[in-house]
């Protein structure tokens, strides 16, 4: 009894006493109208806690709600806390009002509509607009446009549980079913909209160039409390949509509208206008015959859609202390194709090149470049370095070794140093010592610091789509590249050079195809978009090339 007039307030359990055949006279009426608000509480958001299923309340559960009710249940046992409280408050419901706002309001929203189940007083407070305006603030990035929101009738609690939370899964990088063209979506929270926004290369050659962006569809609650999804595709404005989401890490985007797709003047007109956008020229203007016939193609295959795409979500890569460079995406140079987006990620002594896009040769999602870290090349000076011959005898020195190894793996590599490669160590960790163990520029009593610029210049005989490319590189390394026919036929992986520049700019020099591209790096922030770890990574790129394979 002394432990019940201690929550209670009180220091005579006589009152106690009093009290308890109070609350137990009320308990029937209290219990009804607890049932009532319990089952209009789980109807109003059910949206929020996924159906109720028990995936949200195991999470909710444990840390919030279950320790909320225990509470709960403890001070209702003994009386009302609003009475005459306690100097130092026992339960969350001796606490004021104003202080539990403030403690909701740091609770993940999914946790809230459990919260809100374990008594009336916490579901009134929850109806508090502040805990729902931080929700949305700092889960999602929504500030100043709340304020429109709510006074266009429209408050910060529908909001998140109609509209943020119930889309937040399809927010992040997704990668259309596009064939062998792949591309890249980036689902974003912008303004009082979700929009999903593709990403574009810039204008062939100008890999230098910001990258661009194409709405294909958006949803908002704008214009009434219900949420509206639109298509964003053609010239015609907005138009009605839709957007499936059925497996994990995948949705679906509908067009219900296909007309507005259309142009006045038919195909040709749709044309001249998507090569304008995609290309920055007219079908005039180009002038290789192939090159127009890869356009044409493009065309025809992407337009068959109307944006009634597949995704599937891609992840960028995490940073290990090891890495040589940022990992990331990168836009690079690739001939007659244009620019196309790749993935620069690390994986012990290799760096590995995924495309995003793609072509009829080589699909997006394949592995285009694979560079041994291991092997990194010395080059020479400026003068041999414009002989194709001698990069050529350097490259196909290391190659012809990395084929003996692999062959015979238990075999140490033979004159490593003499043909500019050393087998030591793992990724960057390693890339110093073997530097010092091999003579010429890359020795340490030259150049040996990885930070340090040595002179570079293309072969003569070596096409270059983009002509200013820096000239000078921190290290080279041996790598393979791949090549195949059109429609992905005989694919096979060919000598050539990684060429470092500097932390957003690299080359590959493809030895068969006497050809360099260039590689540059996106800028733009990209939320939600990072893998939270490398065995989820990894599991990603392999799911990537069985899309394409």
């Amino acid at each position: 009894m002394a432990v019940c007039a201690r929550l209670c307030g009180v220091g005579q359990s006589r009152r106690c006493r009093r009290r308890q055949r109070h609350n137990q006279q009320d308990q029937g009426s209290d219990s009804e109208m607890d049932v009532e608000e319990g089952e209009r509480i789980v109807g109003e958001t059910q949206a929020v806690t996924g159906g109720g299923g028990p995936e949200n309340s195991a999470a909710a559960g444990p840390s919030v709600a279950h320790k909320a009710t225990a509470e709960c249940v403890r001070a209702n046992s003994y009386g009302d806390s609003e009475s005459t409280g306690p100097p130092n408050p026992q339960s969350l419901l001796d606490l004021p009002p104003e202080l539990l706002v403030e403690i909701f309001s740091s609770i993940p929203g999914t946790e809230l509509p459990n919260l809100a189940l374990v008594c009336k007083k916490f579901m009134q407070i929850l109806n508090t607009e502040t805990i729902w305006r931080r929700r949305c603030t700092e889960e999602f990035g929504m500030r100043e446009d709340l304020r429109k929101m709510e006074v266009a009738g429209v408050s910060s609690r529908e909001l998140y549980a109609k509209l943020l939370h119930p889309y937040r899964h399809i927010l992040g990088l997704w990668q259309p079913d596009i064939g062998p063209y792949g591309g890249l979506l980036n689902v974003v929270v912008d303004g009082l909209f979700i929009i999903g926004w593709m990403y574009l290369p810039p204008h062939d050659p100008r890999v230098e160039d910001p990258m661009r962006r194409r709405p294909l569809f958006r949803i908002h609650m704008w214009e009434s409390n219900k949420v509206a999804v639109e298509c964003m595709y053609g010239h015609k404005g907005p138009h009605k949509g839709d957007i499936q989401t059925g497996k994990k890490d995948e949705f679906s985007t509908k067009c219900n509208q296909t007309d507005h797709h259309r142009m006045p003047g038919g195909r040709q007109e749709e044309f001249r206008t998507w090569l304008e956008e995609e290309w920055g020229r007219t079908l005039e203007d180009i002038f290789h015959e192939h090159m127009q016939e890869l356009i044409l193609m493009k065309f025809i295959y992407t337009s068959q859609y109307d944006n009634c795409l597949t995704y599937r979500r891609i992840y960028l890569p995490p940073r290990m202390p090891s890495d040589l460079l940022q990992p990331g995406l990168f836009k690079g140079t690739y001939g007659s194709h244009g620019l196309e987006i790749i993935m620069l990620s690390f994986h012990g002594p290799s760096a590995r090149a995924t495309k995003l896009t793609g072509d009829p040769n080589v699909p997006a999602g394949q592995l285009t470049l694979d560079v041994d870290l291991n092997r990194p090349v010395c080059l020479p000076n400026l003068e041999h370095q414009r002989s194709v011959e001698e990069l050529s005898r350097l490259v196909l020195g290391v190659h012809e070794e990395a084929q003996r190894e692999a062959q015979s793996p238990d075999v140490a590599p033979q004159g490593a140093a003499s043909k500019g490669a050393v087998a030591g160590g793992t990724g960057a960790e390693g890339l110093e010592s073997a530097m010092e163990a091999q003579p010429g520029p890359c020795s340490s009593s030259s150049s040996s610091a990885p930070s340090e610029a040595q002179p570079f210049i293309l072969p003569l005989g070596v096409m270059a789509r983009n002509e200013v490319y820096p000239r000078t590189c921190k290290m080279c390394f041996y790598g393979t590249g791949l090549i195949a026919g059109h429609g992905f036929t005989s694919p096979e992986r060919t000598p050539g050079l990684f060429v470092l520049f500097d932390e957003d700019h690299f080359g590959f020099i493809w030895l068969e195809l006497k050809s360099f591209s260039l590689y540059s790096r996106l800028t733009d922030r990209l939320a939600h978009a990072y893998a939270p770890d490398m065995e989820c990574f990894e599991a990603m790129l392999h799911n990537m090339q069985s899309w394409t394979s």
